[in-house]
């Protein structure tokens, strides 16, 4: 075979592998987990297509000798063989189960995977004890611990005690231990089973080597970043796509009279500490919380929101003739006979006839069993007036306990959600950063159709203010985001609208630090942090600060998830010079230079977040990759994107509207693995 068409071969199986892996992601949906585990992951024929490609590939680099392009490009390729090689070694010789364990009672013994065997273990296991320990006051699970006992057969008779709880594993003799579930009534434990003794050692080995050859090759005299990094035409400007500006209304409550308590006194109670969203929050944070869910607004008039909810605890046969509770469909506006947007309680009564529940009964599910829109505003309405309930039933306001079993907030803790409540950080820096994105489009409009950089002091002057709103914007919102930090207690990157706000913030500092040197950035950052805060605001996200799940209470997903983000940061970035690319043919070749350096610190982190995950899970869950549909989105994206690094290997890319078109269409990958499997497909990681 000839060297041309061994490339062809490597080209053809690593685009039949992304397929595969991508097609499986639906099977998976339509026919099950099992289906595809049997069937695709752990198929020979699968472990094969792995084999031929790294086959393929080692003969074609030893043709190519790619031992000249640098020591570096050689030890990142030799990492991928590493990792390869480790987890042949997991799929033939690691094995898996699951233990099931009483109070009091022991086993030798646990069931395997898939087949239901029972495998001998080499030492007894015991269960001393059980128990769910919950956040302090509420009844959220903060971790589930199994207290065990290892005694071995022979040998050393010493027995050995363990807590096993999420995140933290017991480990006997090679065999690994993970909390995975729990009886009902809390008196047994289940517990999973690994035993892979060269397996993940020697994954692990390929994760180090490939973090330090990324690093390697960022930092080599005479590698590709550093030479893109000192490319004469990146020292000068470039284009960007255009942005939209995104503004809102909102509808004013009417100034009528309406009981409740005085400013003076209503305002007195922001302070006090509840137990809200399995938390110790300030009452403004419940009560901003209950009008904001009902009415839109965190105000209703000229009411605070103490005020409202005050309102509603002493007189609720005045207020539940206030229309404030906002109805978004208007197919359930015309079903309840409403002229307006907002509802009065009494709307949905009928003497004692609670209309919603009819209207819930013949709104039944749509086409695949998936709730129409009908239904959805149904449901939707029918929280509002359960939260109304909650509230006159005393169920909703729940007051720290007097037995000292919850530690009360600090005043600085009080006083720091009492700010962060006050400014409306995401829907002010949404359209901040959208309209300043805008000018910083005009701008280098302008400048790039006259082939120059444009003179003039009033040109200069443009360019000052929209640097100092970048970085207004950008502390701005490292202000909101650290105060966030702070009153949660832990990094806010535990749901999709916290993700959001991290992918915001890496867009604005990226901006913001490399504004000089590449002035496209301030147009790039300030557009990406605008729609990234707009889907915040705008999306079906949880904006509550609420404790993480157990699993997610681990050090390791700070890094895995910070990575991650701010590799998507920079993949937006490429979506953006790549579309600006294809409408301005002039800059083409400038803004792919951009790309390409933008490329390897963008790849670079999506790998290293990759493989952290894995690392988590590998402590959480037993197994360091579960062909989870967004472990499997997240290899793809990270395939995807490395294909543009071999330019010498496939010619086409060195062409600029072939590479800015190859990145278009790529982000919809990063797309398919962020919103697509977390709000489609499901999965271990449908809950980020």
């Amino acid at each position: 075979m000839g060297t041309k068409a061994l490339k062809a071969a490597v080209v053809s199986l690593y685009a039949a592998l992304v397929v595969v892996l991508a097609v499986a992601t639906f099977v998976e949906q339509a026919q099950g987990t099992a289906f595809v585990e049997r069937h695709v992951y752990h198929s020979y024929w699968f472990c094969g297509l792995w084999g031929a490609l790294v086959i393929l590939a080692v003969v074609a680099c030893i043709r190519c000798r790619w031992w000249r392009r640098g020591l570096p490009v050689l030890s990142l390729h030799g990492s991928f063989l590493v990792i390869l090689a480790g987890a042949l070694t997991t799929f033939a010789t690691g094995q898996k189960g699951h233990v099931h364990l009483t109070e009091g009672g022991e086993a030798d013994s646990y069931v395997e995977q898939g087949s239901g065997v029972l495998l001998p273990l080499p030492f007894t296991i015991a269960l001393d004890s059980f128990r769910v320990e919950h956040y302090p006051g509420t009844e959220a699970p903060a971790d589930y611990v199994s207290h065990v006992r290892f005694r071995p057969h022979r040998g050393d008779t010493a027995t050995v005690c363990a807590a096993i709880s999420m995140n933290h594993i017991g480990v006997c003799r090679g065999y690994r231990f993970y909390q995975a579930s729990y009886d009902e009534g809390e008196r047994g434990s289940w517990l999973a089973v690994n035993h892979d003794p060269w397996g993940i050692g020697l994954t692990y080995a390929g994760y180090a080597l490939l973090g330090l050859s990324m690093l390697w090759m960022l930092l080599a005299r005479g590698g590709g970043f550093r030479r893109l990094w000192r490319h004469p035409l990146l020292r000068r400007g470039a284009l960007l796509v255009a942005g939209l500006c995104w503004g809102a209304a909102g509808m004013q409550a009417g100034e009528r009279s309406l009981p409740a308590l005085s400013r003076q006194r209503a305002d007195s109670l922001a302070r006090v500490q509840v137990v809200y969203h399995d938390r110790v929050t300030p009452f403004n944070t419940l009560a901003r919380d209950f009008v904001t869910k009902l009415y839109g607004r965190p105000t209703y008039g000229n009411l605070t929101p103490e005020q409202v909810v005050s309102g509603w605890l002493l007189r609720p046969e005045v207020w539940k003739d206030e229309p404030m509770i906002r109805i978004k469909s208007a197919a359930l506006r015309r079903k309840l006979g409403l002229q307006g947007e907002y509802a009065r309680l009494a709307d949905l009564f009928d003497g004692q006839t609670y209309r919603l529940q009819g209207l819930a009964s013949v709104s039944a599910p749509g086409q695949g069993g998936k709730p129409d829109a009908l239904a959805k505003a149904v449901t939707e309405a029918d929280e509002k007036v359960g939260l109304i309930l909650m509230l006159c039933g005393g169920t909703l306001i729940r007051p720290l306990p007097t037995d000292g079993s919850v530690q009360p907030l600090s005043r600085a803790r009080v006083e720091a959600e009492l700010w962060y409540n006050r400014i409306p950080f995401v829907p002010l820096l949404s359209v901040a950063c959208l309209v300043l994105g805008t000018l910083a489009f005009v701008r280098l409009l302008c400048a790039g159709l006259r082939r120059r950089e444009a003179g003039g002091r009033l040109f200069r002057l443009w360019g000052i203010g929209l640097e100092a709103g970048l970085v207004a914007v950008t502390l701005l919102h490292a202000l909101g985001y650290g105060l966030r930090w702070y009153i949660g207690g832990r990094v806010p990157l535990g749901n999709g609208y916290e993700t959001m706000l991290s992918v915001a913030l890496c867009a604005l500092l990226t901006a913001a630090l490399l504004r000089r040197r590449f002035p496209p950035l301030v147009s790039f950052g300030l557009l990406l942090a605008g729609f990234s805060l707009l889907v915040a605001r705008l999306g079906q996200m949880d904006p509550y600060i609420t404790p993480l799940m157990p699993v997610l209470s681990s050090p390791w997903l700070s890094a895995h998830v910070s990575l991650i983000m701010m590799a998507y940061a920079l993949l937006a970035f490429l979506l953006l010079g790549g579309v600006c690319g294809l409408c301005l043919p002039a800059e083409a070749r400038r803004l792919m230079l951009l790309g390409r350096l933008l490329l390897y610190p963008a790849v670079f982190l999506l790998g290293a977040g990759i493989f952290l995950g894995a690392v988590w899970a590998n402590v959480s869950w037993g197994r360091y990759w579960a062909w989870d549909p967004k472990e499997v989105w997240a290899l793809i994206t990270f395939m995807t994107y490395s294909v543009p690094f071999h330019g010498r290997s496939l010619r086409w890319l060195r062409r600029p509207r072939a590479f800015h078109l190859y990145l278009v269409v790529a982000f919809l990958t990063v797309l398919t693995t962020y919103f697509g499997v977390n709000y489609l497909m499901g999965g271990m990681h449908s809950y980020a």
